[in-house]
């Protein structure tokens, strides 16, 4: 791929962009070497008198829909922009080409280009948060759908389908932190970005839309990050709904034979009198005593209403 700057010169995108993956490490230490590179002293953003340095850790998405996060290093310098990647598969880089084709003025500096490499890193956060998003309106729909059945009493979900439901939205608050903190740090990169660049460069106007998506992504990224509490502390409350419901049934089994168990156990003891063993009747009074000790605390659990 060939464009022409504004001194008109031939300029392919690896003049400008040098892509160290699946190199070996000596020969990645040999070339670092040559440029001047010691990332041995570089421990978070920074810059120097030649090179702009930018470790990020981003969020990517792959073909299949995973969401990992990424080491990514990228060292922009006055006429080539270099990045570092743990692995060759970078789909932002894939969607960087695919800009790159449409606009090939793109390469006209490393500043643009590392514009755009920013623009697809932010791209793809965007997407992996839709998709966390997605996934949180079926939580939300399942959890209402528990709530629903927990007041109605029809539950077929017990306590282990309930915890495997928060296991799964701890796993999405997770995953919605990491975008956060991704956010964060692209952020910080076009704030060094917007420094590189003079108030007269065309590129201006770009970056600064560039700081308002990555702005825009890290606010839906907070919006999720409340959805997912929201719905943690709906579930928690459907866990304890349903763990009052089984501590409510022993209380009410309790309440209930607590008085025929009371009466068994005085006409349980060995006392040398007890005329009720003389009746003729006393084994029939005794039956029906019982009865109505364990009738009286149902029927006063029932008129207040605590059997619903």
């Amino acid at each position: 791929m060939v464009v022409k700057g504004k001194n008109q010169e031939k300029r392919t995108v690896d003049d400008l962009w040098i892509r160290m993956v699946g190199m070996t490490p000596e020969n990645k230490r040999a070339l670092l070497d040559n440029k001047g590179i010691d990332l041995s002293l570089v421990e978070d953003m920074q810059d120097d008198e030649t090179y702009l340095f930018l470790p990020l850790r981003v969020m990517v998405r792959s073909a299949e829909g995973i969401a990992q996060r990424r080491f990514l290093m990228i060292i922009m310098g006055e006429q080539q922009l270099i990045t570092l990647q743990d692995t060759e598969d970078f789909p932002p880089f894939q969607s960087a080409f695919r800009h790159i084709r449409r606009h090939p003025e793109i390469l006209r500096s490393p500043k643009s280009l590392l514009c755009l490499i920013l623009h697809v890193l932010n791209e793809q956060a965007s997407k992996v948060i839709s998709a966390v998003g997605t996934a949180l309106e079926e939580s939300s729909d399942t959890i209402s759908e528990v709530t629903r059945s927990l007041n109605t009493g029809n539950s077929a979900m017990g306590i282990v389908d309930i915890n495997e439901m928060m296991i799964d939205l701890n796993k999405k608050e997770e995953l919605v932190s990491r975008c956060l903190e991704s956010q964060l740090s692209l952020a910080r990169a076009a704030r060094y970005l917007d420094m590189e660049v003079t108030p007269t460069d065309e590129l201006q106007l770009f970056v600064r839309s560039l700081r308002d998506d990555i702005n825009g992504v890290k606010e839906h990224a907070a919006f999720e990050h409340d959805s997912v509490r929201y719905l943690q502390n709906a579930i928690l409350a459907s866990l304890n709904v349903k763990q009052n419901q089984i501590v409510k049934v022993f209380t009410i089994i309790t309440a209930v034979f607590l008085p025929p168990t009371l009466i068994a156990s005085i006409y349980g003891m060995n006392f040398a009198v007890m005329p009720e063993l003389a009746w003729k009747h006393g084994f029939p009074v005794s039956i029906l005593l019982t009865l109505v000790a364990a009738l009286l605390p149902l029927v006063y659990i029932k008129r207040r209403g605590w059997l619903r």
